[in-house]
């Protein structure tokens, strides 16, 4: 099955996932769907995540974050897609919900946190922005 967009497929499935209550997620693997997940473990919002691959597909399980029942992200949300690309620079990145979310920014210096660009002077286009 092809994908036009496995970002957005990627995010919908850990949102989803969170919302149901569920322990885990199961999706597809690439090296900047990887790059995303550094960023949500590294600013709490997921547990851990792990490559499975037999022969020459592999996957990625994700295990998510709660907090009693109530799932750590909040609200996770595509900027950029294919159909309309949003590139911004490093004086136009916005806080995300007065600094208590995180900005996700593809550079040309790979993929970081909008703080970590703005605090560089890099821009690029924002991908995803989570609460």
């Amino acid at each position: 099955m092809s994908l036009s967009d496995p970002i957005a497929d990627m995010l919908t499935r850990i949102r989803n996932a969170s919302r149901a209550g569920h322990p885990q997620v199961t999706f597809p693997a690439s090296k900047l769907k990887v790059a995303i997940l550094d960023i949500l473990k590294g600013e709490g919002f997921i547990a851990e995540y792990s490559s499975k691959s037999e022969k020459r597909l592999s996957d990625i399980e994700v295990k998510l974050k709660y907090t009693g029942k109530t799932p750590v992200i909040r609200q996770l949300e595509r900027v950029s897609r294919p159909g309309r690309r949003l590139y911004t620079n490093a004086g136009e990145l916005q806080p995300v919900r007065n600094n208590m979310g995180i900005a996700i920014v593809s550079t040309s210096q790979g993929v970081m946190t909008g703080r970590k660009a703005k605090k560089l002077n890099i821009g690029g286009e924002v991908l995803c922005r989570v609460w």
